[in-house]
């Protein structure tokens, strides 16, 4: 259960189409649905304790000894979106909750916790990919533009450069408001490193994400952001902001990092990472010994293992 429509291009619809595919391949049948209604399934799985609250209370309460899974995503722990009490009593009705990646479990109640199992995002490489561009260095920003991505800090950064700088920021995805579609489009008028591509489709999103040199995360907050892996998978390297979710899929030591709002760190991040080949190769190398984590059998075997603890019959081979 996912509080998104099929074909929505948000992250948590992407997960969740993900996972079906991943449960399908272990022989369930799945069926992704927006909210529960009173299906008879042997077990549901939420994705949103805050949107999925709803849905936990009816299950429960018509399948009191079926299992529930609920995965926690970043609104749920790192925004004012929902009620925490709303958020609590959805996690008190899991039998196991699901983190994105393991840093999540420092912000979950302490009674919760035996319940947290970590299933990393798996990604698979573009099934097109285009080479990078000669005499210009592409930045992938790649989101939705919506306050909590701080979506033009990249470009912002952008303008710090020197003239000897060949950065361009490359942005795909949807405005939420008009506000913030008409601030995109300024941007691009009034910046020549700037452009705005609007929320393409996925598989051409990740052709785009493949040629360009960097991708840069610069969101305030994150619970587990599907872009890690799909960069690192496509051989792409990293600048993110040094946020929960980011620091849980790349590591605290991980040299690409820097503080949410920093413009000017930002700004001297992508500087080394265009004229510093040293740099470039270690953030490269990096982003390759991460590799193994985001590989769909990693996240076969975690669901895998999470249904064995459940006991959910065994689908027939």
């Amino acid at each position: 259960m996912t509080p998104a429509p099929p074909g929505s291009r948000r992250g948590n619809r992407v997960t969740a189409d993900r996972w079906a595919v991943r449960l399908a391949q272990l022989g369930h049948s799945v069926e992704v649905v927006e909210q529960y209604g009173d299906e008879d399934f042997d077990q549901l799985i939420v994705l949103h304790a805050g949107r999925g609250a709803d849905s936990i209370r009816r299950f429960r309460n018509r399948h009191p000894d079926r299992p529930i899974v609920v995965a926690i995503t970043g609104t749920d722990i790192y925004g004012s979106e929902f009620d925490a009490q709303r958020v609590n009593e959805s996690l008190s009705e899991a039998n196991r909750i699901v983190v994105l990646q393991p840093k999540t479990l420092d912000d979950v109640a302490q009674q919760f916790r035996s319940k947290v199992r970590v299933i990393f995002q798996s990604a698979e490489p573009p099934t097109e990919a285009e080479p990078p561009r000669a005499g210009v260095f592409e930045i992938a920003v790649v989101g939705h533009l919506r306050p909590v991505k701080d979506p033009f800090r990249a470009a912002d950064a952008s303008r710090l450069l020197g003239p000897d700088s060949a950065v361009r920021i490359l942005h795909l995805g949807a405005a939420l408001s008009p506000d913030v579609a008409e601030r995109a489009r300024q941007e691009a008028l009034t910046n020549p490193r700037y452009v705005w591509l609007g929320d393409l489709p996925h598989g051409e999103a990740l052709k785009v994400m493949s040629r360009a040199r960097l991708v840069a995360l610069t969101s305030l907050s994150e619970g587990g952001p599907a872009v890690i892996p799909e960069a690192i998978v496509t051989g792409v390297p990293l600048i993110a902001t040094r946020v929960a979710g980011c620091v849980g899929m790349l590591g605290d030591d991980y040299p690409g990092l820097f503080e949410p709002g920093d413009t000017a760190a930002l700004a001297k991040l992508f500087c080394r990472a265009e004229h510093d080949p040293a740099f470039y190769r270690f953030l490269r190398a990096a982003c390759d010994r991460l590799r193994p984590l985001f590989h769909p059998d990693a996240e076969v075997a975690a669901w895998r293992s999470l249904l064995d603890e459940l006991n959910v019959g065994r689908p027939v081979a």
